[in-house]
């Protein structure tokens, strides 16, 4: 039997997401639920991966099929495609399994032409109804279909608007929008020197492809990469009956969420237009009115309305964001789907919902994504500054936070500015798809045009970005980039703040606050405490990030890395001195320098943590990174060093290697300079028995981590020093202390021989992003300058530095825990890398058993939401 690559809604259900994609299964579903779900048909998510598999083409078959069903659609409507006594038009929209608001591309109102038009306002006796549609038709068709810019047809609907001295599209009469449609055709004949295309059927064939195409457009791409969405899902197609909303003031159309997504209320919340369709109410072009005014304009579909979204949330156990359309007073639903929130609304519907009754708090637990909860772990405006700040203007709090920066006015100076560090606000009319690159590199988003539900508004929750639309007192100036609002003038030179939970804006830079786990935070988080097994540590190298790890919930430190501590005044001068020393003694001079300096660290380390494990890892990078590269730097600090400036350059170059990453670092320093590991363990050790005389109720078990280590031999020459050195300051002190030796796991052969080393090795911490370095054969620092083709080409479609490479690293990983566990059972196993603050990552370690995983301070909140939902997901 021949593969089906089409489905009528009827022949769906909700369970089918991966061949249907989102949109098209929960059609299939509200229509099984007997909701007022206009008719229509799905081109599968496997048809789309077939038109990428034929070299771009919608094979024979596929259309055959289309056409089918677009009979079965024209008997159900009781209407005819492309007739101009009862013609049927139908809208395309893309669909991927993954919701994907906005990433790509729909066209409504397919199947006008010149006579279609003209039947259509002799049936609805609408004749401005019907050449408002053929002229939205053209435009999205031009745009979507043929590449042709937006841009231009606004200027042609902007130019007919001035000369009829209106302000709104709703104000132009059928003559107007008559003279439109000629405008707009006779622009895509100069452009594609083609007329536009009459045979509606060829017009349905072009948009679906259209759609397919879509699924590889840049910010589709972009918006995958981010979210971590598989190019092989590929995007259904989902053509439609269209209804109308644009029919006049009897009709409408509308996008609602059954609870607030910025706040999490539980109080339906949307927007709507009368007389208008889809897009312009997401597009904010016209001011929507909230959803609770239908009401009083149509209340019988409002209640309706109000039904349906009870029913909707109840019955996918979820927020729900819904698109509707009120033709001549009835309702139809076009969409639903899980909501996106801000993260803080999240946390508290998982709450509520959990309070309800209406999920368990294992399902509130997976309801929320652990990337999401990075929006509530940064600084929040400090209150004292925010009285003094001047509120220059307010709009729309559209997604809640704080964002302070200079002023830009286009996605690439945000992107641009980032890359350089600086802090920016983008600034525009309302933004568009093309913007989410630079809506992801911005602190924050403002927008003239756009309601709640814009693209702004809905893309900048999602990222969980702070937002301000329709702000409507400003007036942009994007191509000369200056902005002016209440006779104040701002440049890109100039600062605002945001604050995306009141709506007002600031003419200055407002100082932040750090961010506290309370209320629905606190509360969720104990939740998913109790459900995970994998425990979450922090690498920290200071006592700051410790005590904020600490009150983030981190359960110990698995990376403290020693050489950070050394690059400040004093500590650079003595490292130094030790490096370009000439013997032993020389040396030791210049580490005894150091001592006080590292247990200092160390005890407050200890202190911050409050008795939990702290893995120190021993000095790893190569001597040269101390020293410095500049003529004029050499010549300062062969002064300071009172030595020759040739003698200097001599040492460095000496120092120099061709390749850093694989040189004389890791123990390999420890084997060469025995001196320096003793130093460290005395710091250690000297660290861990003062805090315990202090606080003798913490317990301190010092962890020594040996880095880089690929033979067991390695281990064993440096865990003798460590352990001569410890043993006898803990004999001469007369204390007890219990103390532990162990390694990272960072180069392949390390992995394959992990059995030899756990002979050695108390613990094994896994440095995934040398492993990864190494196990790929290229450099972190390097590899962006190549990388980006391997994207563009399909080679990868994730960056193996941020999302672990569970097929190789990965292998690699299980091989030396299983490893390792052979040779000591009770052998501790845990990663250190960049990794340990990724879901994915984080459910690969917990699938592999190993016992904890360690990551930035402010990761380690979404670290635990992720091992409790891999401990859920994998019982």
């Amino acid at each position: 039997m021949a593969k089906k690559y089409v489905y009528n809604f009827h022949e769906g259900n909700g369970s089918m997401r991966e061949l249907l994609g989102g949109k098209g299964a929960n059609l299939a579903e509200m229509m099984n639920l007997g909701m007022p779900v206009p008719y229509g048909f799905t081109v599968t998510t496997e048809a789309c991966n077939q038109y990428y598999a034929d070299d771009e083409k919608i094979s024979v078959g596929i259309i055959a099929e289309i056409m089918n069903h677009l009979r079965d659609l024209e008997e159900e409507s009781g209407k005819e495609f492309g007739s101009p006594e009862n013609p049927l038009l139908v809208s395309v929209r893309s669909g991927a399994r993954a919701s994907m608001p906005g990433m790509m591309d729909t066209i409504l109102n397919l199947g006008l032409n010149d006579e279609v038009v003209e039947g259509l306002a002799t049936l609805t006796n609408n004749p401005r109804f019907a050449y408002d549609s053929y002229r939205r038709f053209i435009q999205m068709f031009a745009d979507v279909v043929m590449g042709l810019s937006k841009a231009k047809f606004e200027t042609v609907i902007d130019e007919i608007k001035e000369a009829k001295h209106v302000k709104l599209d709703t104000e132009l009469d059928t003559d107007d929008l008559k003279l439109m449609v000629k405008k707009f055709k006779e622009f895509y004949r100069e452009q594609l020197h083609d007329d536009f295309p009459t045979d509606p059927k060829e017009q349905l064939i072009l948009a679906v492809e259209a759609v397919f195409k879509s699924w590889e457009n840049p910010r589709a791409q972009y918006y995958r990469k981010m979210n971590d969405i598989p190019s092989s899902w590929g995007t259904a197609v989902n053509v439609q009956m269209m209804v109308f909303g644009n029919m006049g003031e009897t009709s409408g159309t509308g996008v609602a969420f059954t609870r607030n997504p910025a706040t999490g209320e539980n109080k339906l919340y949307g927007e709507f237009l009368m007389n208008a369709q889809g897009e312009d109410v997401v597009a904010g072009i016209r001011t929507p009115q909230t959803i609770d005014h239908l009401k009083d304009i149509m209340p019988k579909a409002y209640e309706q309305f109000v039904d349906i979204t009870k029913k909707l949330e109840n019955h996918y156990k979820d927020m729900q964001d819904m698109e509707f359309t009120i033709e001549n007073e009835k309702l139809f639903m076009l969409q639903t789907r899980n909501g996106k929130r801000t993260a803080s609304a999240a946390l508290k519907i998982a709450c509520d919902m959990v309070a309800e009754g209406l999920l368990t708090k294992e399902e509130a637990i997976l309801n929320v994504d652990p990337s999401q909860l990075d929006a509530l772990l940064h600084p929040t405006f400090d209150g004292a500054a925010l009285k003094d700040a001047q509120v220059i203007t307010r709009g729309l709090p559209a997604s809640p936070g704080a964002a302070t920066g200079k002023v830009v006015f286009n996605a690439e100076d945000a992107k641009l500015a980032a890359n350089a560090g600086h802090r920016v606000v983008l600034v525009r009319l309302e933004t568009s798809p093309e913007d989410i690159e630079g809506m992801a590199a911005a602190q924050g988003v403002l927008t003239v045009r756009g309601g709640m539900t814009s693209h702004a508004a809905v893309v900048a929750r999602g990222m969980g970005t702070c937002c301000v639309s329709g702000c409507g007192d400003i007036k942009v100036n994007e191509e000369e980039k200056y902005f002016t609002v209440n006779g104040l003038k701002f440049t890109e030179n100039d600062y605002i703040s945001l604050d995306g939970s009141t709506g007002n804006v600031y003419g200055e830079e407002v100082r932040t606050v750090p961010a506290k786990i309370v209320g629905d935070f606190e509360t969720f988080m104990s939740w998913a405490d109790e459900f995970r097994k994998l425990k979450v540590r922090t690498n920290a190298d200071t006592p700051r990030d410790a005590k904020k790890a600490y009150e983030f919930g981190a359960e110990g430190i698995g990376l403290v890395r020693t050489e950070h501590m050394f690059f400040d005044g004093d500590r650079i001068k003595a490292i130094r001195e030790m490096i370009v020393s000439k013997t032993v003694e020389q040396r030791e001079k210049a580490l005894a320098k150091l001592l006080p300096m590292q247990r200092g660290d160390f005890e407050k380390i200890y202190e911050a943590m409050h008795g939990l494990p702290v893995t120190i890892r021993y000095l790893d990078p190569p001597l040269h990174e101390f020293l410095p590269t500049e003529e004029e730097d050499i010549i300062a600090l062969a002064n300071e060093m009172n030595m020759g400036v040739a003698d200097l350059k001599a040492v460095i170059s000496n120092l120099h290697e061709f390749n850093p990453m694989m040189g004389h670092r890791g123990c390999r320093l420890a084997i060469s300079y025995p001196e320096i590991a003793k130093m460290q363990t005395q710091a250690v050790i000297e660290a861990a028995i003062n805090v315990n005389e202090r606080k003798p109720h913490y317990h301190i078990v010092p962890e020594i981590m040996i880095p880089l280590v690929g033979d067991k031999n390695e281990l064993a020459y440096v865990k003798k020093i460590v352990k001569e050195t410890a043993d006898q300051i803990i004999a001469d002190k007369g204390v007890e202390l219990t103390y532990k030796v162990g390694t990272m796991i960072e180069i392949p052969r390390a992995a394959v021989l992990a059995d030899e080393i756990a002979e050695e090795a108390e613990f094994f911490s896994f440095g995934t992003n040398d492993l990864t370095q190494m196990t790929y054969g290229f450099s972190r620092d390097d590899a962006g300058s190549f990388l980006q083709d391997y994207y563009d080409k399909k080679v990868y479609e994730q960056d193996p530095f941020a999302r672990l490479d569970q097929k190789g690293v990965g292998k690699l990983v299980k091989m030396a825990a299983t490893l390792g566990r052979q040779t000591r059972p009770d052998i501790k196993l845990g990663i250190c890398g960049e990794h340990g603050g990724d879901p994915s990552s984080i459910e690969f370690c917990h699938k592999v058993g190993l016992d904890y995983v360690s990551c930035s301070p402010f990761r380690v909140p979404i670290a635990r939401l992720a091992a409790s939902q891999a401990a859920i997901r994998n019982k």
